[in-house]
């Protein structure tokens, strides 16, 4: 249940994000900027398992909220567990259903709620027959999003899902270009669609679990706000919006939210689900500027026991000092230890030049200078901070969104170099190399440059996204509740 925040006459968001770290990051940041900027009263909403996970990765009191910021949490329908790990995504998408009773009367006890603010197909719908305005937040890109909107054509057309089990292995998917999505490059193949497609059965709850969300966010909400900024994804955005409600990209949000003057309430309002580790930074202190790889596969992504023994060839090979994010459930879903995967040789000769640890602060270590590239599973959080810290990337997607995230920073925006499904070590050593090094690395590091200011600039007071989110108060949470001070005044008044 929430912590009763006290009635106002501002409008009173909920936020119920999809409860996978990457989906909660970004709706917390959202929320930040709404409730500082325009004093809204939030209720942010987490799953019982996300809940649990927050508190011990912080402090007992972490979702105590402050005033005019309230937590609440809501059963997601799985078992109980209390494993510090990500959910089964497939598990929970089916299950996430069975929230909606709870969401129901969460709202029933709540000050009257002006709009919900989610990505889950259910919540917005039940949002919508209780009367309530209701918005989209996705939070992976809109190119991805593009391409899931295209997945009820390929099944019309006959391609979805596949005939036989052989076309996902023998290049079919890197072969067959898609030249016919509106705003997307003639160049997308079916590889490059999120990974969701990759089935030959017909009755696959994914793809229908995907279909059916995808029809909910063409009809449902009120807008639909992503998470970008308007030049890395334009000609997608336009082509868009013929289909969707009324769209707005609004980001990166760690630029806009990095604006909120620091040491106030909002620094104690917490959205990773793991302990992070600030003694890294420390460590990079002593690092000279571009000198150090920073590896991480995000929150979700496994590897089998060859995958990261190859990653970690790779990596010692190259010469190169590396910071290495390894959550003790990133082999095999936990079953075995990295530690007791790792080759003691490759600890003992790395041991002067890496640093490896559970979790960090992602967006504090990539704006750190001695960054010189990301090695990434391209989700779409990642992606952003990486563009905004002007940090080439090498790209080695593991599901989702992922594929076309990849294909897009290494073939448009030129910012990545992608790296084999079946990576080898040699690969690694070699992509690592010339990202460090090479004469193309040293290209992408001027172009990710160049898309850095243009983040920078979208974020700014007066930026495209900046005039995006006064768009969405002024245009959609702020209907019928009269005119509202423009952000930009607010932000000059801090």
């Amino acid at each position: 249940m929430a912590t009763p925040a006290p009635h106002t006459e501002k409008p009173h968001v909920l936020f119920f994000p999809f409860p996978a770290q990457g989906h909660v990051k970004p709706a917390l940041q959202l929320a930040k900027l709404l409730h500082h900027y325009h004093g809204f009263q939030v209720t942010f909403v987490h799953t019982e398992h996300n809940r649990r996970r927050l508190l011990r990765a912080h402090r007992p009191d972490a979702l105590s909220g402050i005033p005019g910021f309230c937590f609440a949490a809501v059963p997601d329908g799985l078992p109980p567990s209390d494993v510090n790990a990500s959910q089964d995504m497939a598990a929970l998408l089916l299950s996430l259903e069975t929230s909606v009773p709870h969401f129901r009367n969460l709202v029933a006890d709540l000050p009257p709620v002006s709009c919900v603010i989610s990505d889950i197909e259910h919540i917005l719908i039940a949002a919508k027959e209780m009367g309530l305005r209701c918005v989209t937040f996705w939070t992976t890109g809109a190119c991805a999003f593009m391409a899931c909107q295209q997945c009820q054509q390929l099944v019309d057309m006959g391609i979805l899902p596949f005939k036989e089990a052989e076309q996902l292995r023998n290049g079919y998917l890197d072969r067959t270009v898609v030249d016919w999505v509106p705003g997307m490059p003639k160049h997308i193949r079916l590889r490059d669609f999120p990974s969701f497609i990759r089935t030959t059965d017909p009755e696959d709850p994914m793809i229908k679990i995907l279909l059916s969300s995808m029809a909910c966010h063409r009809t449902t909400p009120s807008a639909i706000i992503f998470h970008t900024f308007d030049e890395l994804e334009r000609e997608t955005i336009a082509a868009m919006a013929g289909i969707l409600p009324p769209i707005y990209a609004v980001g990166p949000l760690p630029l806009l939210v990095s604006q909120i003057p620091v040491g106030g309430a909002l620094d104690t309002l917490e959205s990773n689900l793991s302990k992070e580790n600030h003694a890294c930074l420390e460590w990079l202190k002593g690092k000279g500027p571009n000198s150090v790889v920073y590896v991480s596969f995000g929150s979700i992504a496994t590897l089998n026991k060859e995958q990261l023994v190859e990653f970690a060839w790779g990596l010692a090979n190259s010469k190169q000092e590396f910071l290495w994010v390894i959550r003790d459930d990133l082999v095999n879903n936990g079953a075995d230890e990295p530690a007791n995967v790792l080759p003691p040789e490759f600890l003992e000769g790395t041991k002067a030049r890496n640093y490896m640890t559970n979790w960090v602060p992602q967006d504090a270590v990539l704006q750190h200078e001695a960054i010189g590239a990301f090695l990434t599973h391209c989700g779409w959080n990642s992606m952003l901070e990486s563009i905004s810290a002007g940090v080439p990337m090498l790209c080695w997607p593991f599901g989702a969104d992922q594929y076309t995230n990849s294909r897009y920073a290494c073939s448009e925006w030129r910012v990545g170099m992608e790296i084999s499904s079946d990576a080898k070590r040699d690969e690694v050593e070699s992509a690592i190399r010339e990202v460090m090094e090479g004469e193309r690395g040293k290209e992408m590091k001027r172009t990710v440059m160049e898309w850095k200011e243009k983040a920078t600039v979208a974020a700014m007071p007066g930026g495209p996204s900046w005039v995006n989110l006064e768009k969405v108060i002024r245009e959609v949470i702020c209907l019928a509740q009269g005119a509202e001070e423009p952000l930009a005044e607010k932000h000059s008044e801090t």
